[in-house]
């Protein structure tokens, strides 16, 4: 089979300088650009990491091409992801409109059905979350956030606390 065909060192030697050169080239860029380029704070910071994981790894496996178009590309990436994100905090109006917003899947120990369906999240997806969260009833689920990410951030205490206002005043609103 061709998929077990060996390699030759030179190439083994090219592969290594390649990872290197990238290595360093990251830790560039992400000095530059800041620590944002490979965040995970919304699905377009997300698509954009996997973008550049995919340059990346191209760069090493294929080293007999040259890495010049794999710096540029992510250059690219790495300035657009700033312009993106210095555009999308100076205007809440383009924020609304280029990012997904968060959503209630629960609040105050109540399965929100319909939004659980818009979101596309299964119950089981949800209970998951609650174990995972350590959450032993209903009662102490204080909200559930599908948030922009993609991620689920359960808020839970078993004391009487109420959530304060400005940590969720973003999320879309209970029962829409």
């Amino acid at each position: 089979m061709k998929i077990f065909t060996t390699v030759d060192l030179w190439t083994i030697f090219q592969m290594c300088i390649a990872a290197v050169c990238v290595y360093l080239y990251i830790m560039l860029i992400t000095r530059i650009a800041g620590k944002r380029t490979f965040a995970k704070m919304t699905s377009f910071d997300f698509a954009v990491t996997i973008a550049m994981g995919s340059i990346l790894a191209d760069a090493v496996n294929k080293p007999i091409s040259s890495l010049v178009p794999a710096f540029i590309s992510l250059a690219l990436l790495a300035g657009l992801q700033v312009l993106f994100s210095k555009i999308l905090s100076s205007s809440d109006t383009l924020e609304k409109l280029a990012t997904n917003t968060p959503v209630f899947l629960m609040k105050d120990g109540e399965i929100l059905e319909d939004n659980l369906k818009k979101s596309l999240v299964s119950r089981a997806d949800l209970m998951g979350k609650l174990r995972e969260a350590n959450v032993l009833q209903l009662s102490q689920v204080k909200a559930v956030v599908f948030e922009t990410t993609g991620d689920i951030s359960v808020l839970h205490t078993s004391e009487d606390i109420v959530i304060e206002p400005k940590i969720i005043e973003d999320v879309r609103p209970y029962k829409e």
